[in-house]
């Protein structure tokens, strides 16, 4: 075996082949999700046609990736519909693209998912190497293996969204600013810019690394040069941290705005090199004075209107508007998120979300293995900064400075960790796990660290005596090996319980939380239900109802139910009453939809009596259900 096609080389082309096998399964077992419809369809004409004015809310990295092997097909689209000069119908337009022009309609949804796995691939190694930098390469399999193996990454790895690909583009950003923080040259600052831009370019909640960057530059200054204790750096085991590696030339002596200019030219960079590009390319057929009613349409209720005016007249200037169409999906996320979004949680409706949301819905989604693994790091560290108080405050304070310096990048993650999930708790966008992702990773790595020092043997103290030192030393073997067979255990039982939830990761919940089955009670939407099961529908009623019979059907999700049923399906509503005013005994209902019908509003959230199903007895104790998301009733 060469130097580079090591064992722990083989073992994480293994996961990516795991993990490849597990999303491209599920990605041709469902049925396109809700948010698909629109990103799919923007994809194809971002790079087809060169025009932007479908989904400007989020950037188009990940919908042209998506839509580069739509162009090897033979596809029809019209621009000659309403919805081509309409004002952000990206909805019909992308249900007419898949459903009613005579295309393919899985063979283009299989084919748009190609990106978004390849990027998921691009995740797991990424966070093997750079895992490796930190805590060696054996244990750096550890956070490669929870993110390969991780249902929230798998679910969302084979769907044309961004959360995966922002993830993979925030982790590539931090990486390489701390790199040039480290080893300030040029190709270093280029390559934080590039990687800040590429960020950019897939989500807009990295706008979150601007203060982020400001903030850890700064930090890095303090420590690095007005705290001027140089403690012996040791190394453990194998591997380095860059940050060791690159300790003597970081302190170059540079002021603090230094500092901030260098960051901030990083930003230039990203946004000059890769997001004007980028959106230039995308903008190019898209005329103009379209581009100027459309900014205005969509930010005329924006709050602060000297920032939409600013937009708008960025937008129709020639030079600028691509930065004017970034700037306008910016603008749409924060008056989104300002307004809120209709969700369902523990058995209650709302707008303006719960503080709590993010924390409950990741314990419920996140395997219990994985848990045990971070409560053990959690612990650990718990119990080294406890310690450290044992000798005083005075000394407590010194081994934390010591510890920024020697560890800057760990507690570079725990700030970013912290800003993310600050930022997610105080929104009233509830909407899924998914948009804590981008941390994930992180905290993987974060505990792999914390165990690895755990695991450490600890040298035999030689002024024992033989028999005491002998005991010692069995007393400490015994307790590596413990270690080991409990770490063992939980990656055998991860491994076995995806692999159990496979294909069915977007629905998967913890086994204290209801599995995959019944994690409806708590929570949907893209946590639960996104409208993944309908080819499963379709399967189901094929095999299972004579070819006379009907079914109402009330779906959730973005595919078409007219497409996979034909006319063996009748649309259908709670408002609409009982089925069987029709003649038809069976109903599907989507389970976000049935959720949200039979929860309580919270106190000043209007629902209609019309959408609870009332007449529907029992709702929950269906007959048969389709995958895991879509209920069905013999009534």
């Amino acid at each position: 075996m060469n130097k580079y096609l090591t064992l722990p080389a083989v073992l994480v082309i293994l996961m990516l082949a795991i993990a490849g096998s597990f999303m491209a399964s599920a990605a041709l077992g469902d049925s396109a999700i809700f948010d698909e419809t629109a990103h799919i369809v923007a994809g194809y004409t971002y790079v087809k046609h060169l025009d932007y004015r479908f989904n400007p809310e989020h950037p188009p990295l990940v919908k042209t990736l998506a839509g580069l092997p739509l162009l090897f097909l033979d596809l029809d689209f019209s621009l000659e519909k309403g919805y081509w000069g309409g004002i952000n119908e990206q909805w019909w337009a992308g249900n007419e693209f898949l459903y009613q022009s005579g295309n393919d309609a899985d063979q283009i949804i299989a084919w748009a998912r190609l990106g978004p796995i390849l990027l998921a691939l691009i995740l797991i190694a990424f966070t093997y190497f750079w895992a490796r930098q930190l805590v060696g390469r054996w244990w750096a399999l550890l956070p490669a293996f929870l993110v390969a193996f991780s249902p929230i990454v798998l679910a969302h790895g084979h769907y044309v969204t961004t959360d995966v690909g922002a993830t993979l583009g925030i982790m590539l950003s931090i990486y390489f600013f701390l790199k040039y923080l480290f080893q300030p040259n040029r190709d270093n600052l280029v390559y934080a810019g590039l990687a800040f831009g590429l960020a950019q370019a897939i989500k807009f909640s990295a706008v979150l690394l601007i203060p982020y960057f400001f903030l850890t530059a700064i930090i890095f200054y303090f420590i690095n040069h007005v705290y001027k204790d140089e403690a012996e750096l040791s190394i453990e085991g194998e591997g380095l941290d860059f940050h060791y590696e690159y300790k003597i030339e970081a302190r170059n002596g540079k002021p603090w705005y230094w500092y901030v200019g260098k960051t901030a030219l990083i930003m230039v960079i990203g946004y000059v090199l890769i997001v004007y590009p980028l959106y230039a390319l995308t903008t190019w057929n898209y005329p103009i004075g379209k581009q100027v009613i459309d900014t205005q349409a969509n930010i005329q209720n924006f709050a602060v209107r000297p920032l939409a005016d600013l937009n708008v007249w960025i937008s129709g200037n020639k030079i600028l508007r691509p930065f004017g169409e970034y700037m306008l999906g910016v603008l749409m996320v924060l008056q989104r998120s300002a307004g809120g979004n209709n969700a369902f949680f523990l058995g209650q409706l709302s707008s303006q979300g719960w503080w709590y949301y993010f924390p409950l819905a990741y314990l419920m989604k996140e395997p219990l293995p994985i848990l045990i693994i971070l409560l053990m790091a959690f612990k650990i560290g718990l119990w080294n900064i406890l310690t450290s108080f044992k000798h005083g405050l005075k000394k407590a304070l010194h081994r934390l400075r010591e510890y920024a310096s020697m560890h800057f990048t760990e507690l570079a993650l725990l700030l970013f960790i912290g800003i993310y999930w600050l930022s997610s708790v105080s929104s009233p966008l509830n909407i899924g796990v998914r948009h804590i992702l981008p941390t994930l990773p992180m905290i993987y790595i974060l505990a792999a660290g914390a165990l690895r020092k755990w695991f450490v043997l600890q040298p035999v103290d030689i002024t024992l005596t033989l028999l005491d030192r002998l005991e010692n030393y069995i007393h400490t073997v015994f307790s590596f090996w413990v270690k080991i067979t409990v770490l063992g255990a939980l990656v055998i039982w991860l491994a076995i319980e995806t692999s159990l939830a496979a294909p069915y990761f977007l629905s998967y919940f913890n086994n204290v939380s209801g599995w995959r089955e019944n994690g409806f009670y708590y929570i949907t939407d893209s946590n639960f239900d996104w409208g993944q099961d309908l080819k499963r529908l379709a399967i189901w009623v094929d095999e299972n109802l004579p070819q006379e019979s009907k079914i109402a059907v009330d779906y959730f999700g973005g595919g078409d139910a007219a497409y996979y049923l034909g006319d063996r399906f009748v649309p259908w509503h709670s408002a609409k009453g009982d089925p069987r005013n029709e003649e038809i005994e069976w109903l599907a209902i989507s389970a976000n939809t049935l959720s949200g019908a039979l929860a309580e509003p919270i106190a000043g959230f209007y629902k209609n009596p019309a959408d609870e199903y009332r007449w529907l007895e029992r709702p929950y104790r269906f007959t048969d259900r389709a995958g895991t998301s879509i209920f069905i009733y013999k009534l």
